[in-house]
This record gives structure tokens, C-alpha cells and sequence, in this order.
């Protein structure tokens, strides 16, 4: 995930560090080129590499601005399609949870690498409020990294200059969640977001984890501007939940969208569909 509208954020904090789309203003960022026939690859995919452009990223390539595909994976990507405009989409594999099933999730406190207790705080809440659905998922934070399904790590420091917020895939093929999630740990101090906006980044991230496409996922100029541009199922699937509504007039507020503003997002009424649906 992506921030988007950081002049109405910090019109009155003009003091506080800046970070754009692309690059810090007092840092210069470089990001590695992606190649032409990996471009291509992940276009053939059904992925959008020109509203936002893919970056390399760990040992693969981040593409839509919080989608980890590892370059080792690239070669398994299925032709995309194009779908037609609707709200709410899930991946092909989903989570088994043989009716119900607790998804364990670990992050670090402190240190040079750890989190600040305002993104504990808002990985609790992210959490609470899946657990507040009732789902055949529930989630529940523990102390140790080897027993977790899903592990909280921190982004790099390159990588938060570079505007990103998080990142995160998808279900595998065995019915496990995707096993981490990267998350910015500059939310709370150089974006000045709230435990509530912290909570809203993070659980996007976990529905990533749990087979959830972008909520715009047939136009991301929705809340991420620009122009038009439909994602495609980039070889994962993106398959229409019933019950979520045609067109852009929900996916306002839903918590899935593919870019942010920071600000608080919990789970609208197509939202809650969704995830009844699913889990």
C-alpha cells in the first residue's frame, strides 16, 4: 500500500518530513531497474506497471504498490484477464480453517528494528477488528516469531524513504496466509498517523494475507488517482464476492483499497459482506 495526499495531511506541519510517492526531499532514493522482460512478464500477468511502476524488492519485485511477487514465481505467473466493474474480489486460494482456525501473528517491540508501541497498538486494533466479525478466521498476537503464521518485519529504510507503507501477498496453494507482512515503521512518527490509520494499513495487509484483491481492483485511479486502470488477475484470480455492490460508490470507504490517505478505514457494510462470505 501507497499514501496518497500528503499536502492535505501536512498543510499545517510544514516543519515534519516530507515523503512523496516516489522519493524523500532530503535523501536522494535510487531504485534498480526493472527489466524490460520482467515488465512484460508481470503484464502479461494482468498487473499494472504504468500508473505505479514495479520496484525491486527483496528477492522479487513489489508491483501495485504493496504486492510481493518473488522473482523465482515469475516464470508461474498465469495470463491475466480483464474483469468486468465490480466491488469486492478474493484470490483463487483462500485459508483453510476446517470451521475455524486462529491465525497467529508476531511483531518486534523496540530496538533499531522493531516497531514503536503506537504500531503495536494499531496491529492490536487491526486485529480486533477482524476478531470483531465473527469470522471462521480470528486472529491473536504471540511473543515468538517461530510459532507465527504471519510475521510483522520492518521495511528497510531505503524502501520507507520511498513512500511505501506495506507490503504483503497471498494465500498459498496448501491453504496457509502468506507468512509476512512489511510494514513501514515511520506511520506514527514522520506521517503522524493515528492508531486508528495504523490499524487501517495493517489490516489491509492481513486481508492481503487471507486472499483479498484491492477493493478497486477494476479501476485503482479510484483511490489512488490518475487514469484509468483495471489490475487484471495477474494469474492469482480475482473473483467477484456475491452480494458487494457494481461500480465505485462503496469502495469509497472500504478498508482494501489500493492507495490511502491515512486515515481511518474499519470495515464498511460491503466490507463486512465480504468477509462473511469468505470466512
Amino acid at each position: 500500500m501507497r499514501k496518497t495526499n500528503y499536502l492535505a495531511v501536512f498543510t499545517l506541519a510544514v516543519s515534519i518530513l516530507f515523503v512523496s510517492c516516489e522519493q524523500q526531499n532530503d535523501a536522494v532514493v535510487t531504485q534498480d531497474e526493472v527489466s524490460e522482460s520482467v515488465l512484460a512478464a508481470l503484464t502479461n500477468a494482468g498487473f499494472d506497471v504504468t500508473q505505479q511502476a514495479p520496484i525491486k524488492f527483496d528477492d522479487g519485485y513489489l508491483v501495485e504498490g504493496d504486492i510481493y511477487i518473488p522473482a523465482s514465481e515469475l516464470a508461474s505467473l498465469k495470463e491475466g484477464t480483464r474483469l468486468a466493474v465490480e466491488e469486492q474480489y478474493s484470490t483463487n486460494n483462500l485459508v483453510s480453517t476446517g470451521g475455524s482456525r486462529t491465525i497467529t501473528m508476531y511483531a518486534s517491540q523496540g530496538g533499531k528494528n522493531g516497531y514503536s508501541a503506537g504500531m503495536i497498538a494499531g496491529l492490536d486494533l487491526a486485529i480486533a477488528r477482524y476478531n470483531a466479525q465473527n469470522l471462521a478466521i480470528s486472529f491473536q498476537r504471540i511473543s515468538s516469531s517461530s510459532s507465527a503464521d504471519i510475521v510483522m518485519t520492518r521495511l528497510r529504510k531505503g524502501e520507507e524513504r520511498q513512500g511505501i507503507l506495506g507490503s504483503a501477498g497471498f494465500p498459498t496453494a496448501s491453504g496457509d496466509p502468506y507468512g509476512e507482512i512489511k510494514m513501514s515503521g515511520i506511520l506514527e512518527s514522520s506521517y503522524g498517523l493515528s492508531t486508528e490509520g495504523i490499524a487501517t494499513i495493517i489490516a489491509h495487509e492481513m486481508g492481503h494475507c487471507v486472499g483479498f484483491r484491492h477493493t478497486d481492483y477494476f479501476d485503482r485511479s479510484i483511490s489512488c488517482g490518475g487514469g484509468t486502470s483495471n489490475e487484471g488477475t495477474a494469474g492469482v484470480g480475482a473473483n467477484h464476492i456475491p452480494g458487494t455492490p457494481t461500480g465505485a460508490t462503496a469502495s469509497a470507504k472500504s478498508w482494501m483499497l489500493a492507495c490511502t490517505d491515512g486515515g481511518d478505514r474499519p470495515f464498511n457494510n460491503d466490507d463486512r459482506t465480504a468477509l462473511n462470505y469468505l470466512y
